[in-house]
């Protein structure tokens, strides 16, 4: 077994899971920063770039979900519990279903998207200089998707052998090119020509490209744990089903979380536009927390289907339990930092006091029920790695069905109301996570170790045994 496999299984949890997550966070917050810094360019050619920008961005983040949280997720599952249970041979051939299904998923995304969006941005409000800038940035984004679907896939790859430093390293180099290159294309810098707002997604296109060729360089390269072969092998519906059976209720999962907070946002919309300016920069910090918990979760993920890919079903659930509480402790900490002191975080956006009135109410709300969030958050990653995401699935379902099926019947109640209702969402969700992994139900003992395997464990001296 080689070194990074076995620092999986044997490492001490905590020393182990931070080392792992520094790297997730890094690139979490990298990768806000661009898509902030990318906006700030294109606010430069006025207010229709922008809108244009805004309009495509919710689609460009359900491609991102879908590929890195979703398809990702069931990617990175897979490839861990093979090599947890020593069968390397099989798991460098997932990394050849996991290309296959990034260039079909990729090419499926720009046959839907490049056809029907102009007419999804005109139903969003774009018209005119916005709908033409929206129209022109997803022809070259939504155009190259399968490099999007490529990249999160790749990556995946390799966060399932347990390296996250060099996903990391990709993206962090990669924004250092980006920051220039994204306004030299924009504005037409030295001998590049002015692209306007098509300039920002060539640049973005660029970026997942290279990356994407970075990670292919190295995964079929041999000098990580995995070794591929250099010809495509005859592909099985078996492993591909598997990453499947993952990646699209994950992807489901995933996609809740948006529509809870924007159907939350129309709520909210019967006090004004203020209350929602409020409420939505209230509800920001909650999308800060999921990549807070993200760092976290891959880590978790890798741990758990290597142990469990191993037959180690101890380990996996203290993986699962240690990084839990983890991120709970953490998100719970910022939920009440922000509940006693709201004018800290929402004085960054603005001083109307209506909108300060209402992102204040929101958080000394909410804030102290984050904690729920980030723990059942974390055991759906550890679901995740043991690629069984039913009972995670459904604690989302029932987040939402809870907080918007509350928030509905307290409309007429009340913001407090209506508050109080996504509270009990997180609570909800945070419950049943939690009871599906005290009973068993999100490891049971006959968990799927890996795809088409018998489990394993190590033995102490001597290697594997069965």
């Amino acid at each position: 077994m080689d070194m990074r496999t076995r620092r999986l299984l044997e490492a001490p949890l905590v020393p182990i899971l931070a080392r792992m997550a520094v790297p997730n966070i890094l690139v979490m917050i990298v990768q806000t920063s661009v898509g902030l810094i990318e906006t700030y360019f294109v606010s430069a050619l006025g207010t229709d770039a922008l809108a244009g920008m805004a309009l495509v961005f919710p689609v460009v983040m359900l491609v991102q979900m879908l590929s890195a949280g979703g398809m990702g997720g069931g990617i990175q599952s897979a490839v861990s519990r093979t090599l947890g249970a020593g069968r390397r041979t099989e798991a460098g051939d997932l990394a050849w279903h996991a290309t296959v299904l990034g260039l079909g998923l990729g090419i499926a995304t720009s046959l839907v998207a490049l056809p029907l969006g102009p007419a999804f941005y005109a139903l969003m409000g774009g018209t005119g200089g916005s709908l033409r800038a929206a129209t022109t940035y997803a022809s070259i984004v939504f155009g190259g998707a399968v490099l999007i679907w490529l990249f999160n896939a790749l990556s995946a790859v390799i966060r399932g052998t347990g390296n996250m430093v060099l996903p990391a390293i990709v993206t962090c180099v990669g924004a250092i090119v980006l920051i220039p290159l994204s306004p030299a294309l924009i504005f037409g810098w030295g001998p590049l020509p002015e692209l306007g707002v098509a300039g920002g997604g060539v640049a973005f296109a660029t970026y997942y490209a290279a990356g994407s060729a970075v990670f292919a360089a190295y995964i079929w390269s041999g000098r990580g744990v995995l070794r591929p072969s250099r010809r495509l092998p005859d592909l099985a519906w078996g492993p591909s089903r598997e990453i499947l059976r993952i990646g699209v209720l994950s992807g489901i999962a995933s996609i809740t979380s948006n529509v809870t907070v924007i159907a939350a946002t129309g709520f909210v919309g019967a006090a004004g536009p203020a209350a929602v300016a409020g409420y939505g920069t209230g509800a920001r910090l909650e999308y800060l927390l999921v990549p807070l918990v993200f760092g976290l979760g891959s880590p978790i993920a890798a741990i758990v289907g290597t142990a469990l890919g191993a037959g180690d079903h101890a380990r996996a659930r203290q993986a699962a339990l240690t990084g839990a509480l983890i991120a709970g402790v953490l998100t719970e900490a910022i939920g009440l930092a922000a509940a006693l002191h709201p004018a800290a975080w929402l004085g960054l956006f603005g001083d109307d006091p209506v909108m300060l009135a209402t992102g204040s109410l929101y958080l000394r709300v909410v804030g102290p029920f984050y904690g729920f969030f980030g723990f059942g958050l974390a055991l759906y990653f550890a679901a995740q790695g043991a690629g069984r995401v039913g009972w995670p699935l459904a604690a989302s379902l029932l987040r939402m069905g809870v907080a918007l099926g509350g928030a509905w019947l307290a409309s007429a109640l009340g913001l407090v109301d209506t508050f109080i209702a996504l509270s009990a969402g997180f609570v909800t969700m945070g419950l049943v996570n939690s009871a599906a992994f005290a009973t068993g139900r999100m490891f049971p003992s006959d968990a799927l170790c890996s795809p088409s395997s018998t489990p394993r464990t190590l033995a102490p001296a001597t290697g594997w045994r069965r």
